[in-house]
């Protein structure tokens, strides 16, 4: 039950999360009749799961929301936003409840039931102002703050018997499920009036396997519930049970028909459906007496032909709706098919495997450079090959861990709806770049800083409808998501078409904290950034979403944690814009080393433009003339404080980062190199222009570089060398596209 309770607690989320995003579709597109049915289905897919790992507590809560969302799709109840507002806080308490199952909790917490029983109380208003005459048939008890369903009369009154017949396949034990389960939760979908268990497939004592299931069970059930919501509690074990179901009124020649399909002797099973209720032992007599005379009413009632040829012949629908229905029946049926071949694995199993890959690249290093000093010709072509599958190895390792970002952008619809209406402004989402990939750990680690960014759009930068109209600017906010890849990087947006950052609020606000001082000269970018700064906020009045100052500066520490960097630009009056930039993978790149002295380092290949060799690298000024455009560089051996003295003839690696290059001046260059990055203890994270480790061939730790605090730290020292002369041409060139000031590097 664990393991099944492990796969119901996954599906169930992601079940809410495809609920979620069509509610959030509902209000513009009311009419979609398909969109109210998927958000019926993942509500009614959610309880039956809770059904079969017996979690009362999800069932009976659902089963009210289930129970409006068939209105909906009915058409009993129109589409408003007060009632996807509900269906909203709905689905959230869906999840809390999820969360107390997964957390092996046997009841929610009292706050938690009492948070269930007033959305069921409101849920019920809006039923009972639609069906009021259901009152007669379900009421409402509340004991101990659990909402509870009961039947009057002890039964449920006004309803049809269905007969069911099951037989479970001999794996059902393995894959984890109890057959009583499935009984039990139909139960839930009315009365059960009559059960027969069948044992006749039990062997004998010295044949049986433990593990094996032999049972088969006929049910009378007593229900409202359609055909299709009895077999979707069987939906677990589909593949593994022989299902057969018998609506009411059945003539006596289906059950006739069920007799000789079931593998039984049709004696012993029709003494069990006189027992259940189902017939008569008179009507069975009569109807086998009918089969074995060959009755002809009783052969034409038993070959009827498809319900689709009877509409059609009888032209109750047209053939092309009927065509149009197969066509969809077959698209679903193809989409459980791709779904099937989906593998789910832990995220732990992956983790270790790009564990065991890195070991396996350093290894293959180790091999390869060992080849190359014995200089054996066959030996170094064996050791390239392996080096070459090693590398795909590692490409198809990483490939697993890729996800798109469409997923956490997505989950935004609900943050821009919920807070433009608690601002009470108009607002809406634009999401592009859904398909980028990068690494999952990523993923996982951007939502917070995006939630940040995102909020303080909507507070702060998207302006009331009112002002809107003033300015010249439609009623409706725009805050956008986008994500592309550049340059072996993912670049994230978050953007908005508000007022934008006001400078001189920004100015007045750090000479007032004493960041900077009243004479200081700050370029555009420098002073838009100080935003970033702990503590600081621009906000007069403290608001239940911002105004405390302790987010932007959260934002870039969790940023920078990632090896990443993020800058603002905005226009007064137009909008801001906020920009991530990260690296694709956390764990393995490819590298391009290089040597001062006895020390290696790497630099990211997917930052590197070319490399130069030069001389006579000397003068006051860190840069150079590189075919017509002034090129900054930092010596590593001044940088790092190597001692010895520099070789003759230096090399320069061109680099690239936030369309800022920059020139890193090494002593040799080592070619290219696979690297696994090891993270930096906390006594070395303030390291300026250090990103990590690695481990190369030879057993030897080699440094990895930060491309983008290099940049950083180039650029400003260029900037402050000339800061009496910025009206320099050389100057402009070398500031117009710098990146932004990044504490703690």
């Amino acid at each position: 039950m664990d393991e099944l309770t492990n796969v119901y607690v996954q599906e169930s989320r992601e079940q809410l999360a495809e609920m979620e995003a069509r509610l959030l579709r509902l209000e513009q597109t009311p009419d979609d009749h398909d969109n109210i049915n998927g958000i019926f289905r993942a509500a009614h897919t959610i309880k039956g799961g809770a059904g079969v790992v017996e979690c009362h507590f999800i069932v009976t809560f659902t089963h009210f929301v289930e129970n409006l969302l068939d209105s909906l799709r009915n058409s009993e109840i129109a589409v408003s936003p007060p009632l996807t507002t509900l269906l909203l806080e709905c689905c959230d308490h869906m999840g809390n409840l999820i969360g107390v199952l997964a957390a092996q909790q046997a009841e929610p917490a009292a706050d938690l039931l009492a948070r269930g029983t007033a959305l069921t109380l409101r849920l019920k208003e809006i039923l009972d102002a639609v069906q009021p005459s259901t009152t007669g048939q379900s009421g409402i008890a509340l004991h101990d703050d659990l909402v509870e369903v009961e039947s009057y009369g002890g039964g449920v009154v006004n309803t049809d018997s269905w007969h069911i017949s099951v037989r479970f396949g001999r794996n059902v034990l393995r894959g984890g499920m109890d057959p009583l389960s499935f009984i039990r939760y139909l139960g839930s979908l009315g009365e059960i009036i009559g059960i027969e268990t069948i044992a006749d497939a039990i062997p004998a004592a010295a044949d049986m396997d433990p593990e094996s299931c032999y049972l088969g069970f006929e049910i009378r059930l007593q229900t409202k519930a359609t055909k299709a919501d009895i077999e979707n509690v069987f939906n677990f074990v589909s593949e593994e049970c022989d299902l057969r179901i018998l609506p009411p009124h059945s003539n006596v020649a289906d059950y006739i028909r069920l007799l000789k399909e079931l593998p039984e002797d049709p004696m012993r099973i029709g003494e069990m459906l006189v027992r259940c209720g189902a017939l008569t032992q008179g009507e069975i007599d009569q109807g086998l007496q009918a089969q074995k005379t060959g009755s002809a009413a009783t052969a034409r009632e038993c070959d009827q032909p498809p319900l689709g040829e009877i509409l059609v012949e009888s032209k109750v629908v047209h053939k092309e709706i009927v065509d149009a229905a197969i066509v969809k029946q077959t698209q679903i049926i193809e989409k459980k098919a791709h779904e099937a071949q989906l593998v789910r694995v832990h995220a732990d199993k992956l983790d270790e495997l790009i564990d065991l890959v890195g070991e396996l690249v350093i290894a293959g290093a180790s091999a390869n450079l060992l080849a190359l000093k014995s200089r054996q010709s066959e030996l170094v072509e064996a050791t390239s090959v392996l080096s070459r599958l090693v590398e795909s190895i590692r490409d198809s390792a990483l490939q697993l861990r890729m996800v798109q970002i469409g997923d956490t952008f997505t989950r935004f619809n609900r943050v821009v709806r919920d807070v433009a209406k608690e601002l009470g402004k108009e607002i809406e989402l634009s999401i592009s770049g859904a398909e980028t990939e990068l690494d999952k750990t990523v993923v996982e680690k951007i939502g917070d800083p995006l939630m940040h960014l995102v909020r303080n759009s909507l507070d702060h930068g998207i302006e009331s409808a009112a002002v809107r109209l003033e300015r010249g600017k439609p009623a409706c906010g725009r805050v956008s998501l986008n994500a592309y890849h550049d340059s072996g990087i993912i670049v994230i947006q978050v953007s908005d078409d508000g007022g934008g950052l006001n400078r001189e609020r920004i100015r007045a606000k750090a000479i007032e904290r004493e960041l900077i001082q009243p004479g200081d000269t700050l370029s555009d970018n420098e002073l838009v950034n100080l935003i970033f700064e702990p503590g600081f906020s621009t906000v007069e009045k403290v608001s239940k979403l911002s105004g405390r100052g302790v987010g932007m500066d959260v934002v870039r520490r969790n940023i920078l944690s990632l090896r990443g960097t993020v800058e603002v630009s905005s226009v007064e009056g137009e909008g801001s814009t906020f920009t991530i930039r990260l690296p694709l993978t956390l764990a393995i790149i490819d590298g391009f080393l290089v040597g001062i002295e006895k020390a290696s380092y790497v630099i990211p290949l997917d930052s590197v433009v070319e490399c130069i060799e030069h001389k006579n690298l000397t003068g006051d000024r860190n840069f150079l003339n590189l075919r017509g455009e002034a090129l900054p560089f930092v010596r590593l051996r001044e940088l790092f404080e190597t001692e010895g003295q520099a070789p003759a003839r230096e090399s320069i690696v061109v680099v690239q980062f936030s369309g800022q290059r920059a020139g890193i001046v090494v002593d040799q260059l080592m070619g290219e190199f696979q690297t696994v990055i090891k993270p930096l203890g906390r006594m070395f994270a303030h390291l300026r222009g250090i990103g990590g480790s690695t481990i190369l061939g030879s057993g030897e730790v080699a440094l990895i570089l930060d491309v983008a605090a290099l940049v950083n730290i180039v650029t400003r020292s260029e900037e402050e060398r000339l800061l009496p002369h910025r009206n320099n041409p050389s100057f402009s060139a070398l500031t117009s596209n710098s990146p932004a000031v990044q504490s703690g590097r």
